[in-house]
């Protein structure tokens, strides 16, 4: 007995069409690279592949339900001949014409008998005992017998539905079930390619209108507010999709108005900023020719002039100063830290001084650095950074008017490992929660009246020129504003 067979092989298509069909089309050069051809291709595959599952067991079930068709026949009237004992030529004849058999004979237990016969089989190719047939047995032997190439026969015996006293055995040609299996696999082969069109084209279509049009949609939303994103009218306007497309959207609509405000509060920014460094110049000299006035008319011996004119030249010096800072915020960048070991305290002493803190009236200013403690910085932007913070907290404590509240800044540091710490506090109010998020951008002040919003920006900037960080701690009481400076590497 030999068994003959050569596996099949599934040739699946790799290559993929990526056809543009419009160069001027952002969408069309991915009708089948894209998203939806490749959706289209992975179904039909997939449902290739589970036709595939299903066949396998349905070619088996086939050739187990064809045998025993072909032994249940033969054995049937392979009993009702045997009664006679002796079987006319024409009646084998028949039988075999209608079984297809070359051979049948029936096997009674003492008794064997050869009921009818066309010619002398030759090798038998393949021996079935139905009996003993399992599903991975039956599955093994319909790819051998459909991948088997010759004339040869295959024995199958049985009891089909005789009862276990009475087997038979038909001697058929391999060719006669191949030919049925083959014209089965090509019907299941015809169905599951109608199935896969089918299903393949439904997800498609399906899926292109739940996703692929969306994202396109988002997409050419995206390309028009490219091209003018400070014009309002490009954002997009959302669909109301309850899913994560229309999550997306409203996304990607708050994504966009909020950068055209940005943008257009930039722009608007940057056309301050060319005029203030027009008018820079002769304002500052303006300032200062009044500043020259007043200090003549702080000699007159008047004493409404004596008590006006140090609020005035306050109030100019405070003028000079936001200008300077919106002129120092314009640069397109701050120089470089040229970093020297410097003494802290000294540091807070001139800030104190510059600020007028040292013998003010109702601004207690404590400066509580330990005198060993030295930080590696920039001199001018160190002392800026203190500047700024201490300027904020004076001008909050001098806008209260109770005159019972506690109005103290304190200064303090420790050194932690290779970072030095400091410490900016006040006993003010402390800062709005509405503005906390935004606290250290550009323009947006606190709550101080009057102010820019340019100081604590500033701030920032320079502590992280020097690797450093800066944040509002809010465990205690009032503002305090916590600096991490550390030393340079090595």
């Amino acid at each position: 007995m030999k068994h003959e067979g050569t596996p099949q092989r599934s040739v699946v298509p790799t290559e993929r069409e990526a056809a543009p069909v419009d160069a001027g089309d952002g969408f069309g050069r991915y009708r089948f690279g894209g998203l939806s051809g490749k959706l289209l291709l992975l179904t039909i595959l997939f449902v290739m592949v589970a036709e595939i599952c299903i066949y396998v067991p349905s070619v088996a079930n086939f050739r187990n339900t064809w045998l025993m068709d072909k032994l249940t026949t033969a054995g049937v009237a392979a009993s009702v001949l045997a009664e006679t004992n002796t079987i006319a030529p024409r009646l084998q004849e028949e039988l075999l014409r209608t079984t297809g058999a070359v051979a049948i004979a029936l096997d009674e237990g003492t008794r064997r008998s050869l009921i009818a016969m066309s010619d002398v089989p030759d090798d038998v190719d393949f021996v079935i005992d139905m009996g003993e047939v399992t599903p991975w047995s039956a599955i093994i032997n319909s790819f051998q017998i459909l991948t088997y190439r010759g004339n040869g026969v295959m024995r199958i015996n049985g009891a089909g539905q005789m009862g276990e006293t009475k087997r038979v055995d038909v001697v058929l040609p391999v060719a006669l079930l191949q030919q049925e299996m083959l014209a089965f696999s090509g019907r299941i082969l015809a169905l599951s390619l109608v199935i896969s069109a089918i299903t393949a084209s439904l997800v498609y279509v399906t899926l292109r209108a739940l996703f692929i049009r969306p994202l396109r949609r988002l997409t050419r939303s995206m390309e028009r507010f490219a091209e003018s994103p400070e014009d309002a009218t490009r954002i997009m306007s959302v669909s109301g999709r309850r899913d994560e497309l229309g999550d997306a959207e409203i996304r990607l609509a708050y994504m966009e108005e909020a950068l055209a405000r940005a943008l257009h509060q930039k722009q608007r920014l940057a056309d301050l900023g060319l005029a203030v460094s027009k008018i820079n110049h002769d304002l500052r000299n303006l300032l200062a020719s009044a500043q020259l006035f007043l200090e003549r008319l702080e000699h007159v011996p008047d004493p409404t002039v004596s008590r006006l004119a140090p609020k005035i030249l306050a109030t100019l010096d405070r003028a000079v100063s936001y200008t300077q800072a919106v002129m120092s915020y314009g640069k397109a960048q701050e120089r470089a830290p040229q970093r020297r070991l410097l003494t802290l305290r000294r540091v807070c002493d001139d800030v104190a001084d510059v600020l007028g803190l040292a013998d003010h009236e109702t601004v207690t200013f404590e400066n509580r650095v330990p005198e060993e403690i030295e930080i590696d910085a920039d001199p001018e932007q160190i002392f800026r950074v203190l500047l700024n913070l201490s300027r904020n907290a004076l001008q909050a404590l001098e806008a209260e008017k109770d005159e019972t509240l506690v109005r103290r800044i304190t200064l303090d540091a420790e050194r932690v490992g290779s970072t030095v710490r400091i410490t900016v506090s006040d006993t003010g109010p402390g800062i709005p929660d509405n503005i906390k998020s935004a606290l250290f951008k550009a323009f947006h002040s606190g709550s101080k009246t009057g102010g820019v919003g340019l100081g604590l920006a500033i701030a920032a900037e320079l502590v992280r020129a020097h690797g450093g960080s800066i944040r509002l701690d809010e465990t205690g009481h009032g503002t305090c504003f916590r600096l991490d400076v550390p030393d340079r590497p090595g």
